[in-house]
């Protein structure tokens, strides 16, 4: 059996590159009937350690919902670029100031009006297990061409786009 743990930090290296450049989240919970419920979260500029951190109140329905089943998706991504990433990992919610004060961004104040001070504010810690990412060609031209390169031979795997699956 071949060792492909170069290969492994290939993958790694490429999620965080990705998570750098991502534009939007969408963080995914479960509520206490099984649902699936998605909402949008403001991206942290921090650099990708294997755990991603979210602002929220610690009295809201994605708090509850993390400390009931702390099991969560975040997908990200950059449209402009044609990237999305898909993490998995597990949740939970942080009471941690310095913390808070080291990922502050005054565009945060839009949620949460008394910045740092700002009763009830709390971090959304996840912790990454596995990341699956799609980076498409940028060039819209190549993307066009490999698209009708797929349709032409019924092969999706003709469109020009790097798709795997990586164990964070």
């Amino acid at each position: 059996m071949a060792d492909d743990t170069a290969g492994d930090q290939d993958g790694r290296d490429k999620v965080i590159e990705l998570v750098g450049r991502a534009q939007s989240a969408m963080l995914t919970t479960m509520t206490a009937d099984g649902d699936h419920v998605s909402r949008p979260m403001a991206v942290q500029e921090t650099e990708f350690d294997g755990d991603l951190w979210f602002f929220a109140y610690d009295d809201s329905d994605k708090a509850r919902q993390i400390q009931a089943h702390p099991k969560v998706n975040v997908s990200l991504a950059n449209d402009k670029k044609s990237e999305w990433t898909s993490i998995a990992g597990t949740a939970e919610v942080v009471h941690d100031p310095a913390k808070a004060e080291e990922l502050w961004a005054k565009p945060l104040e839009t949620w949460f009006p008394d910045g740092l001070q700002t009763p009830g504010l709390a971090l959304i810690k996840v912790h990454a297990s596995s990341a699956e990412y799609w980076d498409a060609a940028t060039s819209k031209v190549k993307q066009l061409l490999g698209m009708r390169r797929a349709i032409r031979h019924d092969d999706p795997d003709q469109f020009p786009a790097e798709n795997r699956t990586v164990d964070l």
